[in-house]
This record gives C-alpha cells, sequence and structure tokens, in this order.
C-alpha cells in the first residue's frame, strides 16, 4: 500500500525545502550561503537538481539586485507567463513594477516592420523606461541577444540579467553571451530553464527582502 505524508497545506512548501537540503547534502552539494535561497527555490520550481551545477552568478549580482528591488525598480519579463509568476505582494510591498510588452500593439506593429522578434522589439521598447531595471528572460534567447547589443551600444544599463530561456536553438550561445556583457547577472548554463525558472529566481530575490 502505498504511504503519503501527512503534509498540511500550508507546510507543503517547507516541507519541500527540507527534503531538496536533504538531497542536496546526500549528493555532496554545498551551496554558497548567499545564492543558496535562489538555487533552491529554482530547483523546487522545476524539481530539478541540475540548477545547483548550472546556475552561475557574477560577482555583486545578488547585492546589486536587492539594493535595486529596496528601492522600488522595474522588472521586465519576456512572458506574461513569467509576469504572472511574480509574487504582487511582494512587489507591491517595495513598490515594484513589472511589466512584459511582447502584448503590445506597437511592439508587435515594431516586430513586423523590422523584420524581428516581439522578444527582440519588447527589449527596445525597455530602453524607455525610467530608473533601475531587472530583466527576467526565461523564454526568448532573442531578447538576451537584443539585451547584449543594447547594452554594447550604451542604451541601457540594467541592474541585473535574469538569463534563463528554456530550448534548443540559440539558448546556450545567448546565455554565454550575456555573461560577456558588462552587466550583472544570474544565468543557468545549458538547455534548461522557463519562464516559471525566471520567476522563482525573482521572487527568491524579493524574499530576501521581504521575509526577513
Amino acid at each position: 500500500m502505498t504511504e503519503f505524508e501527512n503534509v498540511l497545506p500550508e507546510e507543503i512548501e517547507k516541507r519541500s525545502f527540507e527534503i531538496i537540503a536533504k538531497e542536496l547534502s546526500q549528493m555532496g552539494i554545498v551551496l554558497n550561503e548567499e545564492e543558496k535561497p535562489i538555487i533552491m527555490r529554482a530547483i523546487h520550481t522545476a524539481a530539478d537538481f541540475d540548477y545547483a551545477k548550472n546556475m552561475v552568478f557574477s560577482d555583486g549580482a545578488i547585492k546589486k539586485a536587492i539594493k535595486a528591488l529596496e528601492e522600488g525598480c522595474t522588472i521586465v519579463t519576456d512572458t506574461q507567463m513569467a509576469k504572472a509568476g511574480i509574487n504582487k505582494a511582494a512587489c507591491k510591498k517595495l513598490g515594484v513594477n513589472v511589466e512584459c510588452f511582447i502584448a503590445d500593439e506597437d511592439v508587435k506593429e515594431a516586430a513586423i516592420k523590422n523584420g524581428t522578434t516581439r522578444s527582440n522589439a519588447s527589449m527596445e521598447k525597455a530602453c524607455n523606461i525610467e530608473g533601475n531595471v531587472i530583466f527576467a528572460i526565461g523564454n526568448a534567447p532573442t531578447a538576451l541577444i537584443k539585451l547584449y547589443d543594447l547594452i554594447e551600444e550604451g542604451r541601457i544599463k540594467p541592474v541585473l540579467i535574469i538569463g534563463v530561456p528554456v530550448g534548443f536553438v540559440n539558448v546556450v550561445q545567448s546565455k554565454e553571451l550575456i555573461m560577456k556583457a558588462d552587466v550583472p547577472y544570474i544565468v543557468a548554463k545549458g538547455r534548461k530553464g522557463g519562464s516559471n525558472v525566471a520567476a522563482a529566481i525573482v521572487n527568491a530575490l524579493l524574499y530576501k527582502i521581504t521575509r526577513k
């Protein structure tokens, strides 16, 4: 007979993180304490322990992101799914605004006119945002490639780029490219990622502030 754990709904997340911590220990994996909550939340979201090995952080990326969030920055996502997954209560508490331009009519028109993807055009539109911006890219490698070009052109200077698009075409290359840009980053190297992982990383950063 199959046995199930008797866990109350409000205890499920806590229990899940206990299991993750135990299994990481059994694997002999010791995470950096600053990076640990972010990596563990990505693992929790995807049920994939590969994030303990493939997630990389530029020097000072977490501290810079935390400072920007505390000051009420803007987060730009490349999908509505990623936007929907970011904790609204935490954002409201900090005065953080979350944007996704992918479905905007002007972005659609610009993409058609210039023969690009909407993700590309939406990054172009993000150049108009005033103040600090964090990008959470979980789907479109073209968004990362465009961000790199905009950074090189001096048109945008993100506080942080979360680069975790998932897939097979230009995904690995776009992540490697963004790691060469002169901006802070959190990147999941390789093919894995997704909008849910991008949102999870943002939430982990938000919770570092709002769940103290």
